[in-house]
């Protein structure tokens, strides 16, 4: 369980409470650590318990890649039954080579809170590897194509 969050602080009798003025001047850590918004996606480790063991429990579904991104750690599945694509999150990938377009996985669906009106794919698995070369997790990301980094995934 992590600790609550503590901001830095000086106490001098004269002046009071002070803060330091920028995060980026603090000498107490990286930059902006304790100010920091926190992410809205719901990634394996800040999953709620209970939220995970209803992941686990719902049926497999299957698709193929239709986007991955290593360096930015999120990528879209497209569903075999041609619903809407399904966002997933690095930390939901099992195994050990790294997703590409068009290889078939299989994963389990996710409610996103706190309106728990989308879903993401959790326990996302590769079944059949697509063409191209997989890097494995160990081995250094490959550069981004430019298309990719644009944004294009269709």
């Amino acid at each position: 369980m992590s600790k609550p969050l503590e901001i830095p602080h000086q106490i001098r009798p004269e002046k009071g409470l002070e803060l330091p003025s920028s995060p980026s001047r603090t000498s107490f850590g990286s930059p902006g650590k304790y100010y920091q918004i926190p992410s809205p996606i719901i990634t394996r480790r800040t999953r709620t318990f209970s939220l995970s063991e209803q992941a686990a429990s719902n049926p497999v579904q299957h698709g193929k890649v239709k986007y991955f991104c290593r360096q930015k750690g999120h990528g879209f599945i497209r569903p075999d039954d041609g619903s809407e694509d399904i966002f997933f999150h690095i930390s939901d990938i099992e195994g050990e080579y790294a997703p590409r377009r068009d290889d078939e996985v299989t994963y389990k669906l996710c409610l996103v809170p706190p309106k728990n009106e989308k879903v993401q794919a959790t326990h996302v698995i590769i079944t059949s590897l697509g063409p191209g070369t997989h890097e494995r997790w160990d081995q250094p990301p490959s550069p981004v194509p430019k298309e990719e980094e644009a944004g294009n995934h269709t």
